[in-house]
C-alpha cells in the first residue's frame, strides 16, 4: 500500500501528498510513477488515491500506449541517444531545428496517425522559410525511422512525399559571388586597422588574411601551436557554441587538420601581441605565460565567442568607410591572393584545409573570371601588331 506523507508547503502550511507505480512506459520498458500533492487532509489523499488505483484496476495500467505516442514522445528519446553521436555543437543546432521547424508542425500528432499529406505540408511550408528545409525533412524522417525501429509505427511517411524544387530568382546579380578583398584593399583594411593600434585585432584579421584559417581556427589558437623557431601554425581545433557557451571542437574533416607556414611580418605582430597580453593581463589578474594560454581571448581571459569579432570588423568599416566583407570572406581573400601570387591549385587547398578540390576550384575560377577580361588586351600587346 503505498504511503500517504505530509510535507511542508512554501507557505509554510502542511499539506499531504502519495506516490503510485502506474505501470511501465511502453517507449522505454522503464517503470513509470506519478505524484498527487496539495491535499489538505490525509482523507483527501486517502480517497484520491483509492480512486486511482481502482482506474489501474479497470484499465490494466495509465501509461500512454504505443499506439498513443505523439511525435515529439518519439522525438525525445531518439534526441537521448543522439547526442551520444555527435559533437556538441551539433547537437544544440539539431535541436533547436526540432524546435523552430519540425515540432511546430508534428510534435503533438500521434506518429501512428501523421499522413503522407501532412509531411508534405510541413515540407512545403520549410522550403518557403529556409534553404536547408531538405535537411529538416531528413530530421524528421529519421524520427519516424527510429519509431519503426520501436515498434511505434509501420510507415514513415516522411519518406514518400516531393520535394519542392529551389525556386531560382533571375537577377542581374551573381548571387553566388564570391566577395573578398583585392590586394590593394587588403592592404587598406590593415593600414585602418594599425591606426587603431589594437594589437589583439591587428594580430586576429592578420591571421585571418595571411594564413585563410576560419576565425573558428584562429580563435581557438593557444601560443603552442605558434611555433615560432620553425615559422609555422599548427591548424587541429575550432571554437563551436555548446549547450552552455564557448567550446572547443576538433575539426569537422580530417583536411582541416594542418600545419602551415607563417611569414616574418605575421610572427613579428604576434610578438608583439603576446608581450602585450602578458601585460594587460597581469593587470587584470591573470597569468598567460603558460603554453596552453589561447591567443585571443575577453576580458575575463575566456575564448571570444566567434560571433564578437563581427563587431571588430564593423568598427572599422563604419570608422573608416572602407569595404565590408563578411569576416569568412578573408579566407576568401587568402584564396584569391595566393592564386595571384602563382600558388598551385593544390598547394592552395592543403593550405587552407579544404576537404575536396571543388571548393578551391570555385575561387579558382571566380578569380580567373576576373582576369579574363584583360586577357585580349595583354595578347595585343605582346604581340604588337
Amino acid at each position: 500500500m503505498p504511503a500517504i506523507k505530509q510535507y511542508s508547503k512554501k507557505d509554510g502550511s502542511k499539506a499531504y501528498m502519495y506516490s503510485l507505480y502506474v505501470g511501465t512506459d511502453p517507449l522505454t520498458g522503464k517503470p513509470k510513477r506519478t505524484t498527487r500533492r496539495g491535499f489538505a487532509t490525509k482523507k483527501e489523499a486517502a480517497l484520491s488515491l483509492s480512486r486511482l488505483q481502482l482506474e489501474i484496476e479497470k484499465n490494466g495500467s495509465l501509461v500512454r500506449r504505443n499506439d498513443t505516442a505523439t511525435f515529439e514522445d518519439v522525438y525525445l528519446l531518439w534526441l537521448d541517444q543522439y547526442k551520444n553521436n555527435v559533437k556538441e555543437n551539433t547537437f544544440r543546432q539539431t535541436k533547436y531545428t526540432f524546435r523552430d521547424y519540425i515540432l511546430p508542425h508534428l510534435g503533438e500528432l500521434r506518429i501512428e496517425k501523421i499522413t503522407v499529406q501532412r509531411c508534405q505540408k510541413a515540407v512545403n511550408t520549410w522550403s518557403g522559410q529556409i534553404g536547408m528545409y531538405k535537411t529538416i525533412k531528413n530530421y524528421a524522417s529519421s524520427i519516424f525511422k527510429y519509431a519503426i525501429s520501436l515498434g511505434i509505427c509501420s510507415d514513415n511517411p516522411m519518406a514518400k512525399i516531393n520535394i519542392p524544387a529551389k525556386k531560382k530568382v533571375v537577377s542581374s546579380v551573381d548571387e553566388k559571388k564570391i566577395d573578398f578583398y583585392s590586394r590593394d584593399e587588403l592592404q587598406h583594411f590593415m593600414w585602418c586597422l594599425e591606426k587603431e593600434n589594437e594589437l589583439k585585432k591587428i594580430a586576429f584579421f592578420r591571421l585571418l588574411a595571411f594564413t585563410g584559417a576560419r576565425k573558428s581556427e584562429v580563435l581557438a589558437l593557444n601560443w603552442e601551436d605558434v611555433d615560432f623557431t620553425n615559422k609555422r601554425l599548427n591548424i587541429y581545433k575550432t571554437l563551436a557554441i555548446g549547450e552552455k557557451g564557448v567550446i572547443v571542437n576538433t575539426p569537422k574533416t580530417k583536411t582541416s587538420k594542418r600545419n602551415i607556414t607563417l611569414d616574418d611580418r605575421t610572427l613579428d605582430i604576434l610578438r608583439k601581441w603576446r608581450i602585450e597580453q602578458k601585460k594587460v593581463y597581469f593587470a587584470l589578474g591573470f597569468n598567460t605565460s603558460h603554453k596552453t594560454q589561447p591567443v585571443f581571448t575577453n576580458q575575463y581571459n575566456r575564448h571570444i565567442r566567434p560571433g564578437s569579432v563581427i563587431y571588430w570588423m564593423r568598427s572599422i568599416v563604419k570608422k573608416y568607410a572602407v569595404k565590408e566583407i563578411k569576416i569568412h570572406e578573408f579566407r576568401h581573400t587568402h584564396c584569391s591572393l595566393l592564386f595571384e601570387s602563382g600558388a598551385s591549385i593544390q598547394e592552395v587547398k592543403e593550405r587552407l584545409g579544404h576537404a575536396n578540390i571543388e571548393i578551391t576550384m570555385n575561387v579558382y575560377a571566380h578569380v580567373t573570371k576576373n582576369q579574363e577580361e584583360a586577357t585580349a588586351e595583354r595578347f595585343a600587346q605582346y604581340m604588337n601588331m
